[in-house]
C-alpha cells in the first residue's frame, strides 16, 4: 500500500503529478503544514519527522524529501518510462537534474525572491549558472533529458512554473510550462490536490 501525505498546495503537489505521470495506486492523505505565511498547523497524522511534506509511507517505510520520494516511486514503476534503470548510462544524468533541484536551483530562486541577487555577487553568480544551465538544456529540449519526458521534469518543471515570474524572460521557458500544462497527467493532478485548510474554510 503506497500513501502520499500532501498538503495542497505545497511542495508535495509535484509528487501529487508525478503519481498520475506513473499510473500509479497511490492513497493521497491530505494533511496541513505550517506555512510561510504563518497559516497552518502540524498535523498529528503526517508521519513526516519535521511535521513536512511530502512524506511517502509503502507498507511500513517511510521515505521524505522530494527527490528521494520521487525516485523511490519512480523506481516501483519502471514501466512508466520516466526514469532509467542503474546500469543505464542515462541514469546519471538524471540523478544530477533530480538533486540540482534542490541543490541549486530552488536556492538560487530564493535568492532571486529575497532580493539577496541584487544585492550579494556570489548570489547574481550562483542564479546566472543556473538559469544558464537550465536554458542550454532546453534550448536542446524539448525535456531536460532530450526527446523523453522524465522525472527531472516533474520536479523542476513544477518549479520552474511556480516560480515563472521570478525567473528571466525568454520564450524557451514559456514554452516548457506550456508543453508542462498541457500533459493530461497534470491536469488531473490538479483536480486532485486540493485546498488548503484556511482557503476551504473561507469559501
Amino acid at each position: 500500500m503506497l500513501t502520499l501525505f500532501h498538503a495542497p498546495w505545497s511542495r508535495s503537489s509535484r509528487l501529487v503529478w508525478l503519481v498520475e505521470e506513473l499510473g500509479a495506486d497511490c492513497r493521497i492523505e491530505y494533511c496541513d503544514i505550517r506555512r510561510m505565511d504563518g497559516t497552518g498547523a502540524a498535523d498529528p497524522r503526517n508521519p513526516h519527522p519535521d511535521g513536512k511534506v511530502p512524506a511517502l509511507l509503502h507498507n511500513r517505510a517511510l521515505i521524505t524529501e522530494s527527490a528521494a520520494v520521487a525516485l523511490y516511486l519512480t523506481g516501483l514503476h519502471p514501466e512508466a518510462g520516466l526514469g532509467f534503470p542503474p546500469a543505464s548510462p542515462q541514469r546519471g544524468p538524471l540523478l544530477t537534474w533530480m538533486f540540482w533541484a534542490s541543490g541549486e536551483l530552488e536556492p538560487s530562486l530564493w535568492n532571486k525572491m529575497t532580493g539577496a541577487v541584487d544585492a550579494d555577487a556570489y548570489a547574481r553568480a550562483r542564479y546566472d549558472a543556473a538559469m544558464t544551465r537550465l536554458l542550454e538544456a532546453l534550448w536542446e529540449g524539448p525535456w531536460l533529458m532530450g526527446d523523453r519526458f522524465t522525472v527531472a521534469d516533474v520536479l523542476i518543471g513544477s518549479t520552474v512554473a511556480w516560480a515563472r515570474e521570478h525567473l528571466p524572460e525568454s520564450p524557451l521557458l514559456d514554452a516548457y510550462v506550456e508543453r508542462l500544462a498541457a500533459r493530461p497527467a497534470h491536469a488531473r493532478a490538479l483536480a486532485r490536490d486540493g485546498t488548503p485548510p484556511q482557503y476551504a474554510e473561507a469559501s
